[in-house]
């Protein structure tokens, strides 16, 4: 594992542990992530990874990786994907480059689809907080993630842990100084 990623991930884990706010169980094994990569198709990024091996955060909001096949697991993985869809199909989205828009809503919404296969796999962390997958990958913003509309949460993991709970210091989204890159294809395009 790359060690910069894995020092966010061991980071975040740490403050967000140091709240005592969340309930933290034991850390995630090399087995669990190997199950999780057999049954979805997908590798966490390095300091997803980390904050997950640190220990699994438990409760209202976090994904239940040890019960991977549950449909609440399932449902938050296709919850991007499904909530674009939902904005094609009822609110007029198109992007781009999917070239020009099918008159039929039923057209767009299977061409649509067909695109976002090829859109980078989001890994749910908290609610509708992600990141994207991408084993040798670590440092991307977490994005809010709700339908077609994304915005940065954190400029990577250990920022958002201080945005979303308040665990350490950081700089504040309303700050000047605060300006996350986006950086996973697609997905970065929505945050307009």
């Amino acid at each position: 594992m790359n060690t910069d990623g894995a020092r966010l991930g061991v980071e975040a884990a740490r403050r967000l542990a140091a709240l005592g706010r969340v309930r933290i169980g034991p850390p995630m094994t090399d087995a669990e992530f190997t199950r999780i990569h057999d049954a979805f198709g997908f590798e966490f990024a390095h300091d997803h990874r980390a904050f997950l091996a640190a220990g699994l955060p438990d409760g209202a909001g976090w994904p239940n990786w040890r019960d991977a096949g549950s449909a609440s697991v399932r449902a938050s993985l296709l919850w991007p994907v499904e909530g674009v869809l939902f904005d094609v199909s009822n609110d007029a989205f198109w992007h781009h480059d999917w070239g020009p828009r099918p008159a039929s809503g039923v057209t767009a919404v299977e061409v649509a689809r067909e695109a976002l296969v090829a859109a980078p796999q989001m890994v749910p962390v908290f609610g509708h907080r992600y990141l994207p997958a991408g084993r040798g990958t670590f440092g991307h913003p977490v994005m809010s993630i709700y339908q077609s509309d994304v915005i940065c949460y954190g400029a990577d993991l250990v920022d958002y842990v201080h945005q979303e709970f308040g665990a350490g210091p950081g700089v504040d989204r309303g700050d000047a100084r605060w300006r996350p890159r986006p950086t996973v294809e697609f997905w970065s395009d929505l945050t307009g």
